[in-house]
Parts: structure tokens; C-alpha cells; sequence
């Protein structure tokens, strides 16, 4: 399994990589641009290459960067909606210099204008900035269903997907927070919501995982993280979930809030160790 966590890019892409090292990571996830919005940083290419080795030389992952939270394709307000497209265009040129790797972003609020026009205004939006030859898959993460948020069931995902032309370049990052939050009880029933995402959507089009446990109770329809073991998932869902074989060979990156990334690597070292007792029954 791969596992890692987010990563500040402030220092470079070659800082991440040697970062993911010192925790005992394999895979990582990184914003990239400012989350909360504004220009990204000039490309250094150099740097880029130097993280290239390492991923190659040390066997990793895909990486999952994410764009930033003020992306919103589906707002009613036309200046968000321009500024999605511009940093969604310009996020993925980048990431062609990282071949085969992910883009995750939240697939938005409609903002009262209801789920069917949301969902309208982003697969538009899908179908204007993705093209043929790009060579890095744009993941929709699953949301938690708060406000206004869309992505909120397998359902309304299958349905975003359904109506992107290049379906190939898109796939899915599930969130185990998100999804325990909006009602699917990955504690008591991990094979039977893997095996609902299967018949709706599709297990191909699983890619990633954020793995977080949950503050929350099932179903509260919110999204408040918490360290594994901490949460209403607990330890024993978040392995008993990692466990399913639709699962071991895909990015997991831990969004669990620790004061510095060595939290992280014991999170790391902790899940490889329960997971191999786990596999041996």
C-alpha cells in the first residue's frame, strides 16, 4: 500500500520527496498553488526532475496533488467560476511535468442554485479544460454533504462522470471522513459501501484515498478530521477498511491533524504494522 500525507510545496518539490522519505512515506499529496487561492509559483524544472528521480528511484506511488478550496465550477458568482478555470488550465499544464500522477479537487457548492444546475456547470466546466493527451488524471473527491456541497453520494459522482466525454482522465478520491460523515457506515460494513461504490460507479475509477478518522458521528453531514483511533471510525474501521483488496494498491494520504509531518510517519509506521497483522489473520 502506499501511503503518505500532504506536504507543504512552499520549499520545492524536491524538499516533498525527501520529506516522504524521512517518514517512511511512498506516496504524497501537495497544494498546488496557495489553498486558499491565488497565483502559482513559477515552474522550476530542474527541481521538478530532481523530485522525478527520487519517485522513480524509490519505488512511489502516484502523487495526489490537490487544487485549491476556493475552486468552485459550479458558484452562481461568474468571477469564481473564471477563477476555477484558470487555475484548473494552469494546474494541469504544470502537472504534465509530473506525468501520471493525480489532481484531486472538491467538486463545489452550488450556492442555492439546487444539485441538477451544480452538476450541469461542473461537468461543463470537466469537458472544457480536460483534453485527450493530458497525462494526469483529475480525481472528484467524495464530500461530506454539508451546505451546498455536491459529490455527496456515489449517486451524484456516477452522474458527474456520466456526462464527462473523456471519462478516462477522471476518476475518484474517497475520503473515509467525508463518506462516514454522509452517511456510509464504513465501521460496520466496509465490503458492503466498497461493493456499493463497485455497482454505482464503478472500482475502476476508485484512484486515491484521503484517510482520516471522523469527529463526528455517522450521517452529521459535516467534515471535522481526526487522528486514527481518535474518531467515530476508530482505529479498527480505518484498518478493517484498508484491508479490502479493492484498496491495497491505491494512494492513501493521511489529512489527520498533527502538529508537524513525524506525526504523520507514525500514523504511517502504525497502519503498515496493523495492516500486515491483519493479513496474517
Amino acid at each position: 500500500m502506499y501511503l503518505g500525507c500532504h506536504l507543504s510545496s512552499a520549499g520545492g518539490y524536491e524538499k516533498m520527496g525527501k520529506e516522504a522519505l524521512s517518514i517512511g512515506a511512498n506516496t504524497f499529496a501537495f497544494f498546488t498553488r496557495n489553498p486558499r487561492g491565488g497565483k502559482a509559483k513559477a515552474v522550476n524544472i530542474d527541481d521538478i526532475s530532481s523530485l522525478n528521480s527520487i519517485l522513480k528511484e524509490h519505488n512511489f506511488g502516484p502523487l495526489v496533488s490537490h487544487a485549491p478550496y476556493t475552486v468552485n465550477p459550479c458558484s452562481k458568482n461568474p468571477a469564481v467560476r473564471e477563477f476555477a478555470e484558470i487555475a484548473f488550465r494552469e494546474d494541469l499544464e504544470r502537472l504534465e511535468l509530473l506525468p501520471g500522477n493525480y489532481y484531486n479537487f472538491h467538486p463545489g457548492s452550488h450556492t442555492s442554485q439546487g444539485t441538477e444546475l451544480g452538476i450541469m456547470l461542473l461537468t461543463e466546466f470537466l469537458n472544457r479544460v480536460l483534453w485527450e493527451d493530458q497525462k494526469t488524471v483529475v480525481l472528484i473527491e467524495t464530500m461530506s454533504g454539508k451546505g451546498s456541497e455536491i459529490g455527496k453520494t456515489f449517486e451524484e459522482i456516477n452522474e458527474i462522470i456520466s456526462k464527462v466525454i473523456l471519462k478516462d482522465k477522471v476518476g475518484v478520491c474517497l475520503d473515509t471522513c467525508h463518506i462516514f460523515d454522509g452517511g456510509y457506515d464504513i465501521v460496520n460494513s466496509p465490503r458492503h459501501i466498497i461493493e456499493e461504490f463497485d455497482k454505482i460507479i464503478g472500482i475502476d475509477k476508485l484512484k486515491a484515498l484521503h484517510v482520516n478518522d471522523s469527529k463526528n458521528e455517522l450521517g452529521s453531514k459535516k467534515d471535522r478530521h481526526a487522528k486514527i483511533g481518535e474518531g467515530n471510525i476508530g482505529a479498527k474501521g480505518i484498518i478493517d477498511f484498508l484491508s479490502l483488496k479493492e484498496i491495497e494498491n491505491l494512494p492513501c494520504v493521511l489529512e489527520t491533524p498533527q502538529e508537524d509531518i513525524y506525526g504523520y510517519g507514525q500514523e504511517i509506521a502504525w497502519i503498515r504494522k496493523e495492516l500486515e497483522k491483519a493479513s496474517r489473520g
